[in-house]
């Protein structure tokens, strides 16, 4: 008897452009697997991201809903997370691009509640910052529901080791979130986040999970802020395009700039666009991003 392997596709998130933006792997379960072989394969990747979808049906012990839900996991190489911006977006584009999703809404069952994803059309910057319309037929863009990520403040004493571990950048505030045990770092301006020559050892050694770190941009450069994100103690020295850390980054810069809607920078060296709107009223964040599948194939074992 042939094996049937478990199909999957490599996609990368928050870009038009492949090799660029954060890559993810999405794995489409037909049967439920063990931890410790989710987490091999995870380590197998060996990216910033693997993730598991399984569909869910009326049977399932979940409220019902007229929109397609899967349940949704994410691992890094070495731990599972309780929230991924990047690989849920490329689990999304997996699921419409491949006929998973017929509609233009999915739902996810998560670590961190129900999660949505729309298939939304509209304006998005492409990775070179410039405004671009939608193609004819209009490219796919996707907009997740996420919850906010609240911040807290955090030991002032410590700014010194932290702008160590950041090649000693010059370190204007630090606060920390409350949910994903971050520390969040404002540096003087988004050159100067672009510029960060990160000391992985360091950042080891720092409190938290990892850094966030996040400067105003200009106004010629079309976007709002830039960010990056560091997290070696789970396995990912930089995390290309973290959807995720937008969740906290929306509402700082919102009280800091007195707006709601922004075009964001993930300033790594693969770089990568997010969109997003701040929902005060309900605590929530509207990320928008494009992906690009760039490799789909079965794992045998």
């Amino acid at each position: 008897m042939v094996k049937v392997g478990v199909k999957y596709a490599v996609v990368d998130a928050f870009t038009d452009s492949a090799f660029k933006g954060n890559p993810a792997a999405v794995c489409l379960l037909e049967e439920d697997k063990p931890d410790e072989w989710l987490q091999a394969v995870a380590r197998e990747f060996n990216i910033s991201e693997t993730c598991y979808l399984a569909r869910l049906t009326d049977s399932d012990h979940h409220p019902r809903s007229p929109n397609p839900r899967f349940k949704l996991r994410w691992f890094t190489p070495v731990a599972e997370v309780k929230l991924c911006g990047h690989a849920t977006l490329a689990a999304s584009h997996f699921c419409f691009t491949s006929g998973l999703a017929s509609g233009d809404t999915i739902e996810f069952l998560t670590l961190s509640g129900i999660l949505t994803a729309r298939r939304v059309q509209g304006i998005i910057k492409s990775d070179s910052g410039k405004l671009e319309n939608g193609a004819t037929p209009p490219e796919l863009v996707i907009e997740l529901d996420f919850p906010v990520v609240p911040l807290t403040d955090h030991n002032l004493s410590e700014t010194l080791s932290i702008s160590n571990a950041l090649g000693s950048a010059l370190v204007i505030d630090v606060r920390r979130t409350t949910t994903t045990d971050d520390l969040f770092v404002v540096l003087q301006s988004a050159e100067a986040v672009k510029d960060v020559q990160p000391q992985i050892e360091k950042i080891q050694k720092c409190p938290g999970r990892g850094i966030i770190i996040s400067g105003q941009a200009p106004p010629e450069s079309g976007f709002d802020f830039f960010s990056r994100f560091f997290c070696p103690k789970f396995g990912v020295n930089e995390d290309p395009v973290c959807g995720s850390a937008h969740c906290a980054l929306a509402p700082y810069w919102s009280k800091r700039l007195n707006k709601c809607d922004f075009v964001a920078y993930a300033a790594s060296p693969r770089g990568g666009v997010v969109k997003l709107h701040l929902d005060e009223e309900n605590n929530r964040v509207k990320l928008q991003g494009k992906a690009v599948t760039i490799m789909e194939g079965s794992i045998l074992i």
